[in-house]
């Protein structure tokens, strides 16, 4: 099935559903932490916007419904359909990604609440009809209980000794958007608001904390529990609601009493640290939008085990307990902070006002995180804002070029490169909602560039005061609409504001993907003293788009800067820019900057004839683009030392890679050193003039490169050779001395190993790192040196002629042994001094994952697994993991591989199972050129996990779908996976319209929806794939017959492989039989008695267990009916032709005799049935048959001694199956033994058809299964078992 049938457009629609929801009681009147379970109900009012209205669909998913009452009298009968609980239901023969997509997007289109669809359907009653067609108001009441939810909500229960508020259990709920269908019924739309009240009964220790106003507290006579109510007031959607239950401590922020914080026992001092800044957060949003914040409160709940870092809902966001941080750790301040304002500004977009559909999301993604980057100016400097964008910018550049084009708006449809559906958050792979997001704040940062930020904000105080004005009013069909945007609603804001017409904007940066991409260069024409630009677009390159419009160039000159925009047009390339100043005169000259400062500059190394110093294209980063520009070596360094702006100074660093001179070297030593720079760009400088550095190793003169500049910048004063006690208060010198010595480890000699001086200083970094007197916590700086050592390891020279050597530390060198004493000495001490977050620990399980990989260290496992398993704090966890996933990668472990997806099938945590997936993702285990871990069990999995295991976490699911597509590809994979076994293509028409294989005029299987023809019987049997299912204690193999160009074919007739039907073995059994199974497609084989004989039989080989049998399909005649059902060749041509065999003689296969001594024969190298590694090529032989068997069949032997006989039709006897309306037993037998001169049974062609008996009806092998043979080789009888045909 194409996936092209499913790219409709998705229209804006106001209301795809019959009815409105007005307002809506949650009541949770249990939560059982012991079970995992929660009992409760909703009360839902509607009102009818039709007459006929007849269903209500609801979502609601992994819920049992107990009763359904429509307003408080009638029961109402209810149906429940979730197709995406499997994706692709017994549709194995079409196991393809492009498949797996169209019915991805098909089951999520089928329980879409924007569509008007939903999992529960609920029937009204007919007595209530009455009141439908007077357009009334009716509720709905659902009661409804959920157990061990695996999805939606979370239950954290340590399990340690003690009561639950000892060890502190606790829930939350937590999901993808849309995922509040998994722990209540609802209407799972950001389109439908309504008020909402909410109850919860917990016991008397615990705090229910949810979205809305306190009402009141309730408590029980005996005061063992106790019920919160909460009233939500503004119209909201139900995936902003939540809930979350513990014995969570309680903080009022002092300074906004609006606002409440929660934590777990014990955790209260870290709370007030981290959340002492948060006041200012709201204040500055409600200065900056001219508004008040939308609710009346706001509530903060950090808990453990969190789905991610921040998940904002209505007034209340859950956020995790690793983002607290004390007043000693500065790494981590900057980040929680960053994150909690990012809550905060989701509140104004995505809570209070949502998107009226997925792909209207861009919109509330885009503002929130424009909103939230503006108080990242504020508190962490206009630099870090300009630098974080310019990253973004390079991340979403890099994805578009590699992956494909990013579409911000998927309403219209186009030719989008995705091989994940973007028109659902449950379809969405979770590395293009990443980059999704960093582009929808770029465009929008862009947009308001375009109308000005100051009518930017007027246009987002619109957009607020008309959804504050519409949460006001009484229910009414469109009261709300206000509080949903839109594309075109956002459009007709700003038109209304400024005036302005955005429509082109959006049309080539919303609804289509890509990026511009720039190649240019220039030169100055002294005569004419203009200079010359060309520039080109390359459009033609993945995730590239055409673009047309302003670009602005900025020109440094002698006499200051010049910017000069252009209209890139279709055709033009070429630009002229006439210079404002002269050839310079003098050496040294004051040069005016962009910010109006002079800066005295030395023009040696400048052209002569040039005023031109620098140049740069769209500085302000006004479109998404990528710009390569070529420009001299001294413009770059000029560039570097003398711009303000941080993009064009990264810029520069990335240009003078290219560039390995002394010159370079100083500019980067200039930049390291001067403390005026901003500390990133002193960071890229310093990873820059490391690759400088080894690019220059040969003519490098004095010590190592940044060792004189650290230790003139923390050196003692005494001796610069020692360093000087920590001092932290400077926080960007904190970050330089953290990133110099990791540049530093990476510097190598011609020899291409560390410098032995690096080594001794980073050894003596960590002896004399002294932080007695320092106010902030250093762990975060140890570990920054643990990382330098490792960096500083290259690869071990290892003796690779010795059979068997295992790398040992008593081998290592002597520099190496230090890093791994060093090392190991952090680990220990790390157990008796723990820093904040392990971060010493994390950086030692990295360097042993790198001594280990380089060949140090022999590669074991065992203490990374520790590490992994749970109880370790989460950023020990990761390391571990990450670790893991190398190590799987490099030494192609299938053991580590099988034991990371179980921990992603069953770990307790979320995130680290998500986190699991993407690090394979990143890092695959394998190549798809070296595929040695590939494997039928592998692919099976995958798609197990993604079809089906996943089916309540969509963002898990779609991460193996990642994972799954980076490993196999859209394309079906070579291996076959064991599914395909039980359900692979049966026989269908064929272009010849002679009479079928049953002697009847009817379609062999009328439902399947694929082609193949049987080719000429003169090619060779393989197993192409097997599989040991050891739960059905039978063995499966798939056969098939290859194509007509065989060695021992004459004939030139071209047609697709056949397939022979499977076999199934039981294990220990005395024999084996025949099952044809059929899932979707019920495979009809409507044989009869004149057409075709099927003769299996039995043999065991005690030695080894191994079954002595086969399964064959003979056909006596050519037999075809007109409706094509199946083409047979009338070749003469033996079945198989035989190849001589060292070992066994054709002409031994005697019925009456016994069989010849033969050796024992493993079934692929093992006694028993251990399918590891899917055979080369499996050949059917009549060798070593029993005396006892009553058929000519071949056994099971190996590949390189076995051949199949040539059966012919005179050594068949009939097969006949039931007749007329009562059930036969058919018996399959073999009469006769026909040879010719070589010993092979022959098939000849009979011109007479002998036909059946007009009361025959033909044998559907789907409805039999054939029992074992008894001990006298008896043919098996077949027993009629029930079909879904015998139903209708």
């Amino acid at each position: 099935m194409s996936s092209a049938k499913f790219k409709k457009e998705f229209k804006d629609f106001d209301c795809a559903r019959d009815f409105k929801l007005a307002h809506q009681v949650l009541c949770i009147q249990e939560f059982n932490f012991e079970n995992e379970s929660i009992v409760g109900y909703v009360d839902m009012l509607f009102h009818p916007l039709v007459p006929d209205l007849r269903k209500v669909k609801i979502n609601c998913k992994q819920c049992s419904i107990h009763r359904v009452v429509v307003n408080g009298i009638w029961e109402a009968d209810v149906s429940y359909n979730d197709p995406i609980l499997e994706i692709c239901q017994n549709d194995n023969k079409l196991r393809t990604f492009d498949y797996f997509q169209a019915c991805h997007s098909a089951a999520v289109l089928a329980v879409d609440a924007d569509s008007g669809n939903g999992e529960l359907s609920v029937k009204l009653p007919d007595d209530f009809l009455p009141s439908i067609l007077e357009m009334k108001p009716f509720h709905v009441m659902i009661e409804f209980s959920l157990e061990r939810p695996q999805g939606g909500i979370k239950f954290v229960v340590p399990d340690t000794d003690g009561t639950l508020l000892d060890r502190g259990a606790h829930l939350f709920t937590c999901g993808r958007e849309n995922s509040s269908r998994l722990w209540f019924p609802c209407i799972d739309c950001f389109s439908e608001s309504c008020t909402w009240k909410l109850e919860f009964t917990v016991s008397m220790y615990m705090v229910a904390v949810s979205v809305g106003d306190l009402v009141e507290t309730i408590y029980t006579s005996d005061l063992r529990r106790k019920t919160y109510h909460y009233y939500m007031s503004v119209p909201t959607a139900a995936p902003n609601i939540a809930v979350a239950v513990g014995p969570f401590e309680i903080f009022v922020d002092p300074n906004m009493h609006e606002v409440t914080h929660f934590c777990l026992p014990r955790l209260l001092p870290l709370l007030k640290h981290t959340t002492s800044f948060f006041h200012e957060v709201i204040e500055f949003y409600e200065e900056t939008l001219s508004t008040r914040f939308p609710y009346t409160c706001y509530k903060q709940v950090f808990v453990d085990m969190a789905y991610s870092d921040i998940a904002p809902y209505a007034s209340m966001t859950i956020c995790s307990l690793y983002l607290l941080t004390n007043k000693r750790v500065i790494d981590q301040t900057p980040v929680t902070r960053q994150l909690l304002a990012q809550a905060v500004a989701q509140q104004f977009f995505g809570c209070f006002i949502s998107m009226n559909s997925w792909c209207d999301a861009w919109l509330p993604k885009g503002l929130a995180t424009y909103l939230c980057s503006h108080y990242r100016s504020k508190s962490f400097g206009n630099n870090a804002l300009r630098y974080s964008i310019a990253k973004d910018m390079r991340e979403v550049c890099d994805h578009e070029q590699q992956v494909g084009p990013v579409v911000l708006d998927p309403s219209v449809v186009r030719d989008v490169a995705s091989y994940l559906p973007m028109k659902s958050p449950h379809t969405t792979s979770p590395i293009y909602s990443a980059i999704y997001e960093k582009k929808a704040h770029l465009i929008m940062r862009m947009l308001a560039l375009k109308i000005g930020t100051v009518f930017m904000f007027q246009v987002l105080n619109k957009l607020l005061t008309l959804a504050s004005n519409a949460s006001k009013m009484k229910f009414s069909a469109n009261a709300w609409s206000n509080m949903l945007i839109s594309t075109s609603s956002f459009l007709k804001c700003i038109s209304s504001v400024t005036g302005k017409d955005c429509g082109t904007f959006v049309e080539q940066w919303v609804h289509q993907g890509g990026v511009a991409r720039f190649v240019g260069s220039f030169v100055f024409n002294r005569k004419r003293n203009v200079v010359e630009i060309e520039l080109r677009q390359d459009w033609t390159a993945k995730g590239t788009m055409k673009y047309a419009g302003p670009l602005t160039i900025m020109i440094q000159e002698l006499d200051g800067t010049f910017p000069h925009t252009f209209m890139i047009e279709e055709n033009k390339t070429r630009f002229e820019i006439t210079c404002h100043s002269k050839s310079r005169r003098q050496k040294k000259k004051k040069i005016p900057l962009s910010t109006n400062e002079e800066v005295e500059m030395n023009l040696d190394d400048t052209d002569p004839d040039s005023p031109v110093l620098w140049l740069r294209v769209d500085p302000e980063i006004t479109i998404l683009r990528h710009v390569k520009l070529e420009q001299p070596d001294f413009m770059w360094q000029y560039l570097l030392r003398y711009e303000r702006c941080v993009t064009s100074q990264h810029e520069a660093i990335c240009a003078l890679e290219q560039f390995p001179t002394p010159k370079s070297r100083n500019a980067l030593m200039t930049v390291i050193d001067d403390s005026k720079m901003f500390y990133l760009v002193r960071i890229d400088a310093a990873k820059c003039l490391t690759k400088v550095a080894n690019a220059m190793a040969e003519t490098w003169g004095g010590p190592p490169a940044m060792m004189s500049l650290f230790h003139k910048m923390f050196g003692s004063r005494a001796c610069e050779t020692i360093v000087r006690q920590n001092d932290f208060s400077n926080f960007q010198q904190y970050y330089v001395q953290k990133a110099i010595p990791v540049a530093m480890a990476g510097l190598r000699t011609v020899h291409n190993i560390c410098p032995s001086d690096v080594s001794e200083f980073l050894l003596r970094l960590i002896e004399f790192n002294e932080n007695s007197k320092n106010k902030f916590d250093d762990g975060y700086y140890r570990a920054a040196l643990v990382d330098a050592l490792a960096a500083t390891v290259t690869p071990a020279v290892t003796p690779v002629t010795v059979t068997g050597y295992v790398p040992s530390s008593d081998c290592l060198a002597t520099e190496t042994k230090s890093v791994l004493e060093e090392v190991t000495l952090y680990m220990n001490m790390e157990k008796l001094l723990p820093c904040f977050h392990l971060a010493v620990t994390v950086s030692c399980l990295k360097a042993f994952s790198t001594l280990q990989l380089l060949g140090h260290l022999p590669p074991v496992p065992g203490i990374f697994k520790s590490y992994a398993s749970e109880g370790h704090i989460l950023s020990v966890r990761l390391a571990a993991l990450e670790a893991l996933v190398s190590y799987a990668a490099t030494e192609s472990s299938s053991e580590i591989l099988t034991w990371l997806l179980d921990l992603v099938e069953s770990d307790a945590e979320p995130f680290v199972r998500f986190r699991v997936i993407q690090m394979l993702t990143a890092k695959p285990p394998y190549s798809k050129r070296e595929n040695s871990l590939m494997s039928a069990e592998l692919q099976d999995r995958l798609w197990n996990m993604m079809n089906s295991k996943f089916a309540y976490d969509s963002r898990l699911r779609c991460a193996v779908v990642d994972l799954y597509f980076v490993l196999f590809g859209k394309s079906r994979p070579s291996i076959q996976s064991s599914e395909d076994i039980m359900y692979d293509t049966p026989f269908v028409k064929s272009e010849d319209s002679r009479g079928s294989l049953h002697g009847k005029r009817r379609n062999y299987s009328p439902s399947l929806p694929y082609e193949m023809k049987v080719p000429d019987f003169s090619s060779e049997v393989k197993v192409e794939s097997s599989y040991q299912n050891e739960d059905e204690n039978v063995m499966k193999l798939k056969l098939h017959i290859g194509g007509p160009g065989s060695a021992h074919s004459g004939s030139s007739r071209s047609s697709s492989p056949a397939k022979f039907p499977f076999i199934h073995q039981p294990f220990g059994g005395p024999s084996f039989s025949l099952i044809e199974e059929a899932r979707k497609y019920p495979v009809n084989v409507p044989f009869s008695s004149s057409d075709v004989q099927q003769s299996p039989s039995y043999s065991i080989d005690s030695s080894d267990a191994v079954p002595k049998a086969a399964m064959e399909v003979i056909v006596k005649d050519d037999a075809r009916d007109e409706d094509n059902s199946l083409e047979l060749s009338e070749s003469s041509h033996s079945f198989l032709s035989a190849p001589s065999s060292p070992e066994y003689d054709p002409h031994d296969f005697e019925r009456s005799s016994s069989p010849k001594p033969q050796p024992s024969r493993k079934l692929f190298g093992s006694s028993a049935f251990p399918f590891a590694t899917e055979p080369p090529g499996l050949r059917l032989g009549p060798s070593a048959l029993g005396s006892s068997i009553s058929s000519p069949m071949p056994a099971f032997v190996s590949s390189t001694s076995s051949w199949l006989p040539s059966l012919s039709s005179s050594a068949v006897s009939e097969f006949t199956g039931p007749t007329g309306s009562g059930l036969s037993e058919p018996r399959l037998s073999v009469s006769g033994n026909f040879r010719d001169k070589a010993g092979d049974l022959q098939m000849k062609p009979e011109r007479k058809r002998k036909r059946s008996t007009s009361g025959s009806r033909p044998l559907n092998l789907s409805s039999y299964r054939a029992s074992s043979s008894d001990s006298s080789g008896s043919s098996p009888t077949f027993h009629r078992e029930s079909s879904p045909d015998d139903l209708i």
